[in-house]
């Protein structure tokens, strides 16, 4: 026991003779609401972590000062970490509509300068009871932002951008759930998403205050048209918690829940033509960083044995989007026409890797053949010039075949005539000699096969008896037919979203089209009536259970979730198999 109040001791004495942590310095401006009403007021405080002296405010210009500065300071011990914190607080009331800008203030810490960032506030109309607290949708709607990130509002075209969609969540209110309302829409671009394989939380600042945000959803754009191109929004249904100011009975802070749609707006993108300054005559439309070259698996080889030329290019930019040039070889070569290889992944940058065309070449006789250096042409976006990249010239060296002596040389070196060479071998497969027999006397009336073919029909009597009695059966069973035909509507709609399992954004695609296609069928709806609530009144009026009902809107809406979530290949199996179930038992229960 002695010894283990002396160790406590000892512990103790450390502890309290090691440096603390030294804390970053925190100097931040924050408002009561970045929009108001020209009648109400606005709250502005200048909080720092650590004391310091010749605190500068702003000018407050567009705003009348009515408090301030109100100064109070606050002192903390938590787990034996002490927390210190001083703010300075102004009430301001507008002086006009309009938009105003805070600029920042100073204060002098451990003899260093800090300021804040500035902060635009807005002031709009008078509002109705400008001494009202803030309802929670107007509170959601200060604190909740979608925002659509363009890596560059004016490209070239075939120039790779990125859109990068962030949600950005004040630390005042909490976010439960998300589903997308409106899918944007790249008309006029060529368009390529990066999988987002899961929602991680962030910190970063969003006007100048500090947020949560989590990216949504990447896409990389390339512009396939000059001038003003616009990008649609992408929207998004969110469930928030907004804290009140009533507590539970054990002191815990009670929340509204509320559902807000937050749109990131339209962005306009202004594409700029490609120079036609400079422009080389092969120039086929690739657009951005490359390398260049001609490449072949052996240089030295026998008559009839194959090599490959590889004609590469390798860099960033838009991969996928412009034609390689052709490679041309003597004619005395056997070549076959080129296999296009992609190796290609997508960064926020554009595509990235590697495209080649392989030529699979048989030389037929012995001899020396060039393959001539070839010329690729591509735009830099970043230099704003062209560029060309030139193979070199290479040589094919056949030591070992028949010699072509009866080839004739033509103005070009690089082609050659040849002769035929006969084969005494070649003409075998013609027959000389024939192998006729005399026609037959026999007479078909009165033959075995005459006698057959007259009583088949009296065998055909029973069976057809059999086979009607059969379909009557089948025609009576009201409930099997019912079940055959709804298992053959669910195979028919769905059999495109089967093939695509395993290829997430492919699936929830055809899947979705699946269900909108049987309800077009089902309902005779067209396709602006597809709401959620429209599709529920439809079914239930026409005898479909609830239960069921319910599992189909649940389908939909996880074809629109999956598609910013990630999803297992058995995940999708799941939900094919849900899905051809409830078209089955909607097609029983639908009332005919």
């Amino acid at each position: 026991m002695k010894y283990n109040v002396y160790i406590l001791l000892l512990f103790a004495c450390i502890t309290g003779i090691l440096p603390a942590q030294e804390t970053a310095v925190q100097f931040e401006a924050k408002v009561s609401k970045s929009e108001l009403g020209v009648n109400e007021r606005l709250r502005i405080e200048f909080t720092m972590n650590k004391d310091g002296d010749n605190f500068v405010p702003p000018s407050f210009d567009g705003f009348q000062v009515l408090m301030g500065p109100n100064q109070s300071v606050s002192h903390s011990w938590v787990n034996g970490k002490r927390s210190f914190s001083k703010t300075y607080s102004y009430i301001l009331d507008p002086q006009a509509k309009g938009t105003f800008t805070i600029k920042q203030a100073e204060v002098e810490i451990d003899g260093s300068i800090y300021k804040t960032t500035p902060i635009t506030i807005t002031v709009s109309e008078a509002v109705n009871d400008p001494n009202a607290p803030p309802s929670a949708t107007e509170i959601a709607g200060d604190n909740l932002h979608l925002v659509a990130e363009v890596s560059n509002a004016n490209p070239y075209l075939n120039e790779a951008i990125s859109v990068v969609y962030k949600l950005y969540v004040s630390p005042r209110i909490n976010v439960s759930n998300f589903v997308p309302k409106a899918n944007p829409t790249y008309n006029n671009f060529w368009s390529q998403d990066i999988r987002v394989s899961r929602y991680q939380v962030e910190t970063g600042l969003y006007k100048g205050e500090q947020y949560r945000y989590v990216i949504l959803k990447k896409t990389v754009l390339y512009p396939q048209k000059t001038g003003k191109l616009e990008i649609e929004p992408l929207a998004l249904d969110v469930t928030v918690d907004v804290p009140t100011n009533r507590r539970d009975i054990f002191g815990g802070r009670l929340y509204n829940q509320i559902n807000k749609t937050v749109t990131a707006g339209k962005r306009t993108i202004t594409v700029k033509a490609l120079p036609e300054k400079g422009k080389p005559a092969g120039f086929t439309g690739a657009v951005g960083q490359f390398t260049f070259d001609v490449v072949t698996t052996k240089s030295d080889l026998k008559a009839n044995e194959s090599l490959t030329a590889k004609l590469q290019v390798s860099g960033t930019g838009n991969l996928k989007l412009f034609e390689l040039p052709k490679l041309t070889l003597p004619s005395s070569l056997e070549v076959y026409e080129p296999e296009l290889v992609e190796e290609v992944n997508t960064t926020l940058s554009g595509n990235r890797g590697e495209i080649s065309n392989n030529y699979t070449i048989i030389p037929q006789y012995k001899g020396k053949y060039p393959i001539p250096s070839v010329a690729f042409s591509y735009f830099d976006p970043d230099k704003g010039t062209y560029k060309t990249l030139t193979s070199q010239q290479l040589l094919i060296n056949v030591f070992e075949g028949p010699t072509n002596d009866a080839s004739v040389a033509t103005s070009d070196p690089g082609i050659v005539k040849q002769n035929v060479n006969a084969d005494e071998n070649q003409f075998k497969f013609i027959k000389l000699s024939t192998a006729l027999s005399e026609k037959s006397d026999s007479v078909f009336f009165g033959s075995t096969l005459y006698y057959w073919l007259l009583l088949l029909p009296l065998f055909g009597i029973p069976i057809a008896i059999f086979i009607g009695k059969k379909r009557a059966e089948i025609a009576g069973d009201v409930i099997g037919n019912r079940v055959r035909k709804a298992n053959k509507l669910a195979k028919k709609y769905l059999s495109e979203a089967k093939k695509n399992i395993g290829q997430k954004e492919a699936f929830y695609e055809s899947l979705e089209r699946a269900l909108h296609n049987y309800l077009k069928a089902k309902l005779k709806l067209v396709t602006s009536e597809f709401s959620k609530e429209k599709i529920s009144e439809l079914l239930r009026s026409n005898g479909v259970e609830n239960g069921v009902v319910d599992d189909f809107i649940g389908i939909l809406k996880s074809c629109e979730l999956a598609r910013y979530s990630p999803s297992t290949k058995a995940e999708m199996e799941v939900d094919y198999e849900k899905s051809a179930d409830v078209i089955s038992k909607i097609d029983k229960q639908f009332k005919k």
